[in-house]
């Protein structure tokens, strides 16, 4: 139980439980720790107090960060378990597959970064590799200033 109003920190005390996990092999090295969006789900907590908890593991040497893909126990050296598929092109690829059953319509607008970020519990950076990849893949186009949009039928790919 977590002691909001006392003198430690809340994501100290989240931090603790999360290195007591790894000390009693639940989490062991090479898996993903918790995600910042399970974090906030578990503990009622916001995204910058989940962000500090995996920052206070890192400095502790407990866990490292792979941009795009999470955050692993052990040090980098130690093997983790991959996702067979990126978690950017996990989320390019449900996006796609929502355009092809016409519920993102050509020329209209696909989910903002921010939601795709709400909604798939991710950072910016993954958001942004996800419409990246669609775009590369001809599914989306970027206006400027304006948001991403479903291309028209004949420039999507041929699978």
């Amino acid at each position: 139980m977590l002691d909001r109003d006392g003198p430690i920190p809340v994501y100290k005390q989240i931090a603790d439980i999360i290195r007591d996990r790894i000390d009693n092999g639940e989490l062991p090295p090479g898996n993903p720790m918790p995600s910042e969006a399970e974090l906030e789900a578990e503990y009622g907590i916001a995204r910058t107090t989940a962000r500090r908890v995996a920052r206070e593991l890192r400095e502790q040497g407990l866990v490292y960060t792979v941009q795009g893909e999470g955050t692993f126990v052990g040090d980098d050296s130690a093997p983790r378990a991959r996702r067979k598929i990126a978690l950017y092109q996990q989320i390019a690829e449900e996006i796609a597959e929502r355009i092809r059953r016409r519920e993102f319509k050509p020329n209209r607008p696909i989910p903002s970064e921010k939601a795709l970020m709400q909604q798939y519990g991710v950072a910016k950076v993954t958001a942004r590799q996800a419409v990246a990849f669609l775009r590369a893949q001809g599914w989306v186009f970027t206006v400027p200033y304006r948001g991403t949009y479903v291309s028209p039928p004949d420039n999507w790919p041929t699978d």
